[in-house]
């Protein structure tokens, strides 16, 4: 049976690989986006998370469109790196705003209406670089690792509801966000990984995917890794 699905961030790169594994599916799918267009094929929203108010209308939009949320996949996250000396105190708020108080203002909107209708989920899509770390990114690798906590939290809170509540954790995926990398830098990242390549959007969605089914009804406050054994140990 087809479930109303939102997806954050879902107009390009992993959300929208996503979004579309998700419709593949047979589930009614909307994504949020910021800036630019909606995907073609996909009900579309505009919402910045780092507005209460807009994650609220952009919620009302959907359960207008398509019914009650019940799969939520909080994925828009934004990155500003730079190194803990010279990093300002916006560059690490406005990440953390974005990345961790968003996926929070996102799965508190969609929780109501889950615990009534007793069912749910919610996947957060963290980061390698969260739990392994990664230099000029500490506030990009606190927002992901907070991720963790909150979502094992709620795990606790919402199991009795049935709402499962787990956190996609990708390595290095080909997406804009490392197309703009040199040749020599992409080397060195295949030379760190395990199995040799980076992740295609398409990989990582196919996770989402099997958390959001059925077959993963017993599985909450996980942390799946899908980073070609980049962060295994941690």
């Amino acid at each position: 049976m087809s479930r109303s699905v939102l997806v954050t961030g879902g107009n390009r790169g992993i959300g929208l690989a996503i979004a579309r594994e998700l419709a593949a599916a047979g589930d009614a799918v909307a994504v949020t986006y910021r800036s630019g267009e909606p995907p073609e094929g996909l009900f579309g929203v505009r919402c910045d998370v780092t507005s209460s108010e807009d994650v609220d209308a952009a919620f009302a939009k959907v359960e207008a469109e398509q019914g009650p949320v019940q799969v939520v996949v909080a994925n828009a996250g934004i990155t500003k790196d730079t190194l803990l000396a010279i990093m300002s105190e916006e560059s690490f708020t406005s990440v953390l705003d974005t990345n961790l108080t968003g996926a929070f203002r996102v799965a508190k909107r969609s929780v109501k209406g889950m615990m009534r209708a007793r069912k749910g989920r919610i996947i957060l899509v963290s980061s390698v670089v969260g739990l392994l770390g990664s230099a000029g990114q500490a506030n990009y690798a606190a927002s992901k690792a907070g991720m963790v906590g909150f979502a094992r939290s709620l795990a606790r809170e919402l199991g009795s509801r049935n709402i499962t509540v787990n956190v996609v954790s990708p390595g290095f995926v080909e997406t804009d966000m490392t197309a703009v990398l040199s040749e020599d830098q992409h080397k060195a990242i295949k030379g760190v990984i395990p199995l040799g390549r980076v992740a295609q959007p398409e990989e990582i969605a196919k996770t989402v995917r099997f958390l959001a089914s059925d077959d993963a009804a017993y599985i909450t406050g996980a942390v799946i890794p899908v980073d070609g054994g980049l962060g295994m140990g941690h």
